[in-house]
C-alpha cells in the first residue's frame, strides 16, 4: 500500500479570510509567559500604553497562532490529500508589518505557495497573510507567516 502525498494542484490556491480572531490580553499573556518573553510590554498594560500602544504587545511569534487557524483550512481539506499524522513542520518565517496587540481583531487569508514532491516527501509551502480589521472594515497588513510542512509518504 503507498499512502498518497499532497496534491501539487493545490499551488497556487488561495482560502477565505478567516473569521475574526480576537487577540485577547490574557491570551497575549499566557503566550508570552510560555515562550519566556520576558519585556514588560507583554505583560503590563502600563508599560505597553507609556511605549505608545493601545494595549499589550504579544511576542512577535504570536503570530503563528493565527496563521495556524488558517493552515487548517488547507490540512482539514479532504481533496488537498494531507495526514496530519505524516506532518513534519519543517520551517517557519515571519515577517511583520506592525506589532500585534491585544484588542486587534485579525482574518487570515491562506495561499498555498507550493507542494513539491521528492523522495517520497512532500515539501508543502503555506503563506498566511494576517490584517487586522478595522471598525470601517478595512484591513491593514499585520504580519505574513511562510510555514513549510514535510509531509512523508510510505512505500510498502
Amino acid at each position: 500500500m503507498t499512502v498518497a502525498l499532497p496534491d501539487p494542484a493545490f499551488a497556487g490556491r488561495e482560502y477565505p479570510a478567516t473569521p475574526a480572531y480576537s487577540v485577547g490580553r490574557e491570551k497575549v499573556r499566557e503566550f508570552a509567559a510560555a515562550v519566556g518573553a520576558q519585556h514588560p510590554a507583554h505583560h503590563d498594560l502600563e508599560v505597553a500604553r507609556g511605549l505608545g500602544y493601545a494595549d499589550v504587545v504579544a511576542p512577535a511569534t504570536f503570530a503563528v497562532v493565527v496563521a495556524q487557524r488558517a493552515e487548517q483550512q488547507y490540512v482539514a481539506d479532504p481533496a488537498a490529500g494531507i495526514d496530519f499524522s505524516r506532518v513534519v513542520h519543517a520551517d517557519e518565517r515571519f515577517t511583520h508589518h506592525r506589532p500585534i496587540v491585544a484588542g486587534d481583531e485579525l482574518v487570515t487569508v491562506l495561499h498555498v505557495d507550493s507542494v513539491m514532491h521528492r523522495a517520497g516527501i512532500a515539501m508543502v509551502t503555506t503563506r498566511s497573510e494576517i490584517f487586522a480589521v478595522g471598525a470601517d472594515g478595512d484591513r491593514e497588513p499585520v504580519s505574513t507567516v511562510v510555514s513549510t510542512l514535510a509531509v512523508r509518504g510510505e512505500g510498502k
